[in-house]
């Protein structure tokens, strides 16, 4: 009779491997974690010709979760044109006051002929 050792890990017909160490998971694991957590990666390019900036490159990649995003407070999709509907309403309206002044303006000032 040979003796079998036993596995550190718990539950049936788990399989033989050492208790410490993480636990192998599949992506869904992963990302369900980055979304959670988040990933920051940031990093700036600079193209200088003798003491002159000819480029600037900012790079920022946040991955989270909206809901996380929201939480930390970053939420500029939500006042962006390019990205908000919402967003591209306000400064129509807001370009279109600005215009409205403008012509009020030009309209209430005395015309170069008299009249």
């Amino acid at each position: 009779m040979t003796e079998r050792a036993v596995s550190p890990v718990r539950g049936v017909g788990a399989p033989d491997r050492p208790a410490y160490g993480p636990a192998p998971s599949n992506l869904a694991d992963v990302l369900e974690r980055v979304l959670d957590k988040g990933i920051v990666i940031a990093g700036d390019i600079q193209v200088n010709l003798l003491d002159i900036e000819l480029l600037t490159v900012k790079i920022r990649l946040l991955v989270v979760s909206v809901d996380k995003a929201a939480e930390l407070g970053i939420d500029w999709w939500r006042t962006d044109p390019m990205l908000s509907s919402e967003a591209r309403d306000k400064e129509l309206a807001a370009e279109n006051e600005q215009l409205r002044a403008r012509l009020r303006e030009l309209d209430s000032a005395p015309s170069e002929n008299g009249q």
